[in-house]
């Protein structure tokens, strides 16, 4: 895969990625389908270069995720789902995307292990992480891996309180013009071919010993698992918690 990147943006930190996922450097808009770019805003992916105006880049600092972490007290429905308690929790993300709730954990006091199987996906988040990480002193509570969740997940000697499960929503033809940051990450998970992976992962972690584990849906979506110990529900959004 190929990085599209201006001389003045050249720097080491995109030296590094190209070293250590053999991203090759080029100065010409590449001719490929898709490739990233790297510029003022970090590193950006391009899922369609028919259409280089649609980007997906990841910035914790604005936009919708930053405008949830400025609201965080608002977050009534994931704290009812992570319960009451006085300590910090230690929460194994592993389904985690571009982070979006992982931050919310982070900014409550808790830390978290979040596995990510998609290289691009972890790449556009690390570098979000990396240009966020002087104005969020909290991003220091996250451990970010790039693997196969349930194999991290048995490898790791950590007691956690939580698994925490967010599988890829199915887009529905009503809401497909609010869903392009979510039809950006499906187009990412089938250049990697890993699109059918996210209900194995739900029923290898419904397999394994844990204290807790949440797993979000749509609140129309069916159930899965029978043995649901209590539920939390939103307006678009439900929580089954397994204990």
């Amino acid at each position: 895969m190929q990085a599209y990147v201006e001389k003045p943006f050249l720097d080491t930190n995109i030296h590094q990625i190209s070293k250590e996922f053999s991203i090759e450097i080029v100065n010409i808009i590449p001719s490929s389908k898709y490739y990233f770019t790297y510029d003022a805003n970090g590193l950006s992916f391009i899922k369609d270069s028919k259409k280089p105006k649609e980007i997906l880049n990841v910035n914790f600092l604005k936009g919708k995720l930053g405008w949830r972490l400025k609201r965080v007290n608002h977050e009534a429905n994931l704290k009812k789902a992570l319960g009451k308690t006085k300590k910090p929790l230690c929460i194994f993300d592993a389904t985690a995307g571009l982070l979006s709730d992982s931050m919310i954990f982070l900014s409550l006091g808790h830390s978290v292990v979040a596995v990510e199987q998609s290289k691009i996906i972890y790449l556009l988040v690390s570098d979000a992480i990396r240009r966020a990480k002087s104005s969020i002193p909290f991003i220091s509570n996250l451990k970010l891996i790039n693997a196969n969740s349930v194999d991290i997940y048995k490898e790791l000697d950590i007691l956690f309180d939580i698994i925490y499960l967010d599988p890829m929503y199915p887009i529905l033809k009503k809401n497909v013009k609010k869903s392009s940051e979510i039809s950006a990450i499906r187009s990412i998970l089938e250049i990697e071919n890993l699109i059918d992976n996210e209900d194995n992962i739900i029923s290898n972690f419904m397999n394994l010993d844990c204290k807790k584990l949440i797993l979000k849906r749509p609140l129309k979506s069916k159930k899965i698992y029978s043995n649901i110990n209590y539920q939390v529900k939103g307006s678009t959004t439900k929580f089954d918690i397994y204990i």
